[in-house]
Parts: C-alpha cells; sequence; structure tokens
C-alpha cells in the first residue's frame, strides 16, 4: 500500500483537508517542544469528532423520532402483509408510510445522508493517520535529507524494494516520496540493515532514526509497528513491559469499543418499548454489539500502533459525547421536537412559494386505522346482527335471490354515501 497523499475521489481532498488540521496541530505542538506523533493523534481525533458532533447529534433525534414512529410504520407493515402483488395496495402502504414521516416532520432519508456525508470523512481519517508523512511537514521534513542520499546510492533501490516487501509497502518506482513511505514504516532491525549496507551514509541513518523515534515513540510503542510484532519481539527479548504494552492496545481498544456500545444502547433503550417484531432485530444488533469489539481487537493486532490509538481515542470520545447527548436528549420534549421540524418543513415550502402544509392532519387521515381501539367480540356480533338487521327490514326481494343481492348492494352504497 502507497502511503503518498490519497488521490482517490471525494476522500482525497478530504484528506487534505484534514491532514491540514493535523498539520497544525503538530506545528503547535512543535512551538510547545512536544512533537510526539501519538499525542498528535489524540488531539488531531478529539478536533474531528468535536467538528462532526452536530451530524452525531442529529442521528440521536432521528433515533428517538423513529422509536415514535416504529409502532405505526410497523402497523401499516402489518396491514398489508402478504400483498406485495398488489400495485394499488403498496402504493397506498408508500402513501401512508410518507404521511407518518411528514407528521413527525422527518425525512425517511435524513439517517442516510448523514451516514453519508460521515463515512467520506471517516475513511478519509484512516488515510491521514495511516498516511503521517504524506500530511504532516515536519515529519516528512525529517525523513528527506536521508531520502535524498539514497536516491543518489547504487543498490538502495534494490535494497528499499526488498525491505519494502516486508513491511507491505508498494514500491514501484523509487522517488523520495516513495522512500519516505517505505523509511516510516522501518523498523529497528531495518534501520540497522540499512546503516550497514551503506556505511557511508551511516551517520545519517542514525541521526533519521533517532528524529523518528523521537516523533514516533509513544508510551514506549514505535506508532508505525504492529503491535502483535512488538509484542513477540519483547516476548522474546524477555522485554515484559514492553510485550503488556503492546497487549493493551488491542484489548483497550475491545474495551473502549464495548463501553461505546453499550451507551448507544442504553439511548436505544429509553426510547419507547419494542414490540415482538423487533426481537429479531434487537438480537441482530446485540450480536453486532458483542462482534465489533472483539473485530476491532484483532485489526488492532495487526494495524500499527498509530491507528490503534486513533481507535482507542476515538472510542473514548464517544463514550463521552454519548454521555452528554443522552443527558440532552432525555431532557428533551419530542413534541416540541417534531413542532419545530414542522416549522422547517414549511419555510422550506414558503421559499419553494408553497402554502403551509398541514401534514399532522394529512398524517391523522391516511394513518387512522393505527389508532383505531380493537372492539370485542360481542360489540362486533352486534354490529353484524345490526347490519343483518337492517337489510332483511329494507329489502322485499327473496332472501338468497340475484335481486336481494343487488338490493343489498344498492343499500350499501347509499347508506355510505350519506356518511
Amino acid at each position: 500500500m502507497l502511503l503518498t497523499k490519497s488521490t482517490t475521489f471525494i476522500i482525497g481532498p478530504i484528506a487534505s483537508i484534514l491532514g491540514y488540521i493535523m498539520n497544525a496541530i503538530f506545528w503547535l505542538q512543535e512551538q510547545i517542544g512536544i512533537a510526539n506523533i501519538g499525542l498528535c493523534i489524540i488531539l488531531f481525533t478529539i478536533v474531528i469528532y468535536v467538528i462532526l458532533t452536530p451530524l452525531t447529534i442529529q442521528q440521536q433525534k432521528f433515533s428517538r423520532l423513529s422509536s415514535r414512529m416504529n409502532p405505526e410504520l410497523q402497523a401499516i407493515q402489518k396491514k398489508y402483509k402478504g400483498k406485495n402483488q398488489d400495485q394499488a395496495a403498496m402504493m397506498k402502504m408508500n402513501e401512508e408510510t410518507q404521511a407518518v414521516y411528514a407528521k413527525y416532520g422527518v425525512n425517511p432519508m435524513g439517517s442516510c445522508v448523514q451516514l453519508l456525508i460521515q463515512m467520506p470523512i471517516l475513511f478519509a481519517l484512516y488515510r491521514v493517520i495511516w498516511n503521517i508523512p504524506a500530511y504532516v511537514t515536519s515529519v516528512k521534513d525529517a525523513f528527506m535529507p536521508l531520502a535524498q542520499k539514497l536516491m543518489d546510492l547504487s543498490g538502495a533501490e534494490k535494497f528499499m524494494t526488498e525491505i519494502a516487501k516486508s513491511t507491505g509497502v508498494a514500491f514501484k518506482e523509487m522517488t523520495e516520496n516513495t522512500l519516505i513511505d517505505v523509511l516510516y514504516k522501518f523498523k529497528p532491525d531495518n534501520w540497522a540493515a540499512l546503516a550497514d549496507k551503506f556505511p557511508d551514509i551511516s551517520d545519517i541513518v542514525m541521526d533519521t532514526q533517532k528524529t523518528v523515534d523521537h516523533m514516533n515513540y509513544f508510551l514506549g510503542l514505535n506508532i508505525a509497528d504492529a503491535p502483535l510484532q512488538i509484542f513477540m519481539r519483547a516476548i522474546s527479548a524477555g522485554a515484559i513491559l514492553l510485550a503488556i504494552g503492546a497487549a493493551l492496545i488491542p484489548i483497550l481498544s475491545a474495551v473502549s469499543q464495548w463501553m461505546n456500545t453499550k451507551l448507544m444502547t442504553v439511548s436505544t433503550n429509553t426510547q419507547a418499548p419494542q414490540k415482538k417484531e423487533q426481537n429479531s432485530m434487537d438480537s441482530t444488533m446485540k450480536m453486532m454489539n458483542n462482534v465489533m469489539p472483539i473485530m476491532s481487537a484483532v485489526f488492532c493486532l495487526t494495524l500499527p500502533v498509530g491507528m490503534g490509538i486513533y481507535w482507542i481515542a476515538g472510542a473514548v470520545i464517544r463514550c463521552i459525547q454519548q454521555l452528554i447527548i443522552n443527558k440532552k436528549m432525555d431532557s428533551m420534549d419530542l413534541d416540541e421536537l417534531v413542532k419545530q421540524n414542522l416549522e422547517k418543513i414549511n419555510k422550506k415550502r414558503a421559499k419553494q412559494g408553497l402554502p403551509p402544509q398541514k401534514i399532522t392532519n394529512t398524517a391523522k387521515i391516511n394513518t387512522k386505522h393505527i389508532e383505531r381501539p380493537e372492539i370485542s367480540a360481542e360489540e362486533k356480533q352486534e354490529k353484524i346482527k345490526k347490519s343483518t338487521d337492517y337489510y332483511k327490514n329494507t329489502s322485499t326481494a327473496k332472501p338468497g335471490s340475484l335481486a336481494s343481492k343487488a338490493q343489498m348492494v344498492k343499500q350499501y352504497n347509499e347508506r355510505n354515501a350519506r356518511k
């Protein structure tokens, strides 16, 4: 994987913007004498999640309103169950469903839009964290003198290509940038091998390693190295504390992710009680909540420590963020939120030259079957008896005859026309 700047559509430009933020944070750290990439990743993660807070709040609002709407939506689905082939019924179902969303002033695509906005940002975040020298000028400058020396050395391309294979970095053409890509992934034995291979530049190799280690090491761990590799080397060397530090990265990642999913679950459980129809969905979500922390731990074992720091910092920040949002949501009046949503819709309609829409009344008409109370068996029998007596008493034709049936249809139409 080439570590130079991403040129992927949408993600590339976003990564560049995020890179400017990270570069500014690292510059500020340098000004106070704490030029450390691990700390920079944590501060960078805090800034990004603060920026994304409005979108997170919007998602939570949508979730709360969804819990209020779900019983009505489920009732509509139940009403039209088994009518998938009936086009008219499906159109009516869609009309009633849209009426429910309109009643609460909610766009059914609202949650998707928020996710579509966040996803490119999160992917770009990974690119920046993964490719730090491409986005942070000071880190790149630390490698530049050595990269320039290697460009002029015979045999450097072959040597760096071999190391690139072991580090998983694509190295198709030797340039200053591609050399920095490989150098950033160097492990201690790679630095020693480079100094031995090219003794004429051993001094600059050692100076570069010292500078990079100062920036790269966070709590004794090289953030460019994978915890699993650090753990294996530490066990071989008998460095127990280093092994424990490496093991803590995936463990903390799993624990923080688990805490985050628990807080999200608490947020969901404070909403309206779920019906039996959602039991399977709840089971699926519960399984996902248990699997995700495990997956997080597995990924953090093999990815660089820097990615693990980002995941842990992100999960901790989300936990704090969720606690604050949960408190805010618990004190929020959903009826007031619905009113605000409807006001926003009417403002948009006004800009389009449309009159305010009485959305709530429309929704009540379209979804009146939802609020209709269940009648008892006795009441049902009484209604049937009254209807039967009505048609018997007003019909002059012979019961059961074609004329009798035709007259019943006529009477039914006349009766309903009067309502």
